[in-house]
């Protein structure tokens, strides 16, 4: 937008191109988006308004709308951003490491199919769950030390939010009471 004395004057069109790394294909049908890189393929379909528009342009992808309003330039911004992380993701991977804490009661943590069993936590007889969403990678290593690897940075980031939420204490004061399972570290890299 522009400012010309007290009117705004609306830019013609806004577009934001995204380039492609070398290795990394793109399929653009509408706007569903197929990136595929080293690491595997990544599909998101945008629901947006219909004024913005998705298109592959020579090694790029372009994202653009005509006299965009507000929202619209937003709205532009958050799809540039989904299909960088989804780049990243086909290329990198990321990854969150999560510590196990405990002080009295030693809390054993194992994988069972799609689900992270927690056994143990404050001498609970019943055991905690933690869901893994699908494409996800955890592994344990040592006793206190959990990696979440994966592709999709939304996915991986709701699994290791699901495993740190498994272990919420409620009614304990958070200064003084530090048992649980805590994400530490989290990036690119699988």
């Amino acid at each position: 937008m522009f400012i010309e004395g007290r009117k705004m004057v609306a830019a013609a069109e806004v577009e934001e191109i995204i380039k492609l790394p070398e290795g990394v294909s793109v399929d653009v049908d509408g706007l569903k988006v197929t990136i595929k890189g080293p690491k595997g393929a990544l599909v998101r379909e945008f629901k947006t308004k219909k004024e913005i528009h998705i298109d592959k342009k020579d090694g790029s992808i372009r994202v653009w709308a005509r006299f965009p309003k507000r929202k619209t330039l937003a709205m532009i911004g958050t799809i540039r951003a989904h299909i960088n992380n989804m780049i990243k993701g086909v290329t990198k991977g990321y990854k969150y490491t999560l510590r196990v804490h405990y002080r009295h009661f030693p809390m054993n943590v194992s994988v069972e199919g799609n689900k992270l069993v927690i056994k143990n936590f404050l001498g609970e007889k019943s055991n905690r769950y933690a869901d893994i969403t699908d494409n996800v990678k955890v592994e344990i290593k040592g006793k206190d030390t959990i990696v979440v690897t994966g592709i999709d940075k939304e996915k991986v980031g709701q699994t290791a939010a699901n495993i740190e939420q498994a272990t919420y204490a409620k009614n304990k004061d958070p200064r003084v009471f530090f048992d649980g399972i805590y994400i530490i570290e989290k990036g690119e890299g699988e």
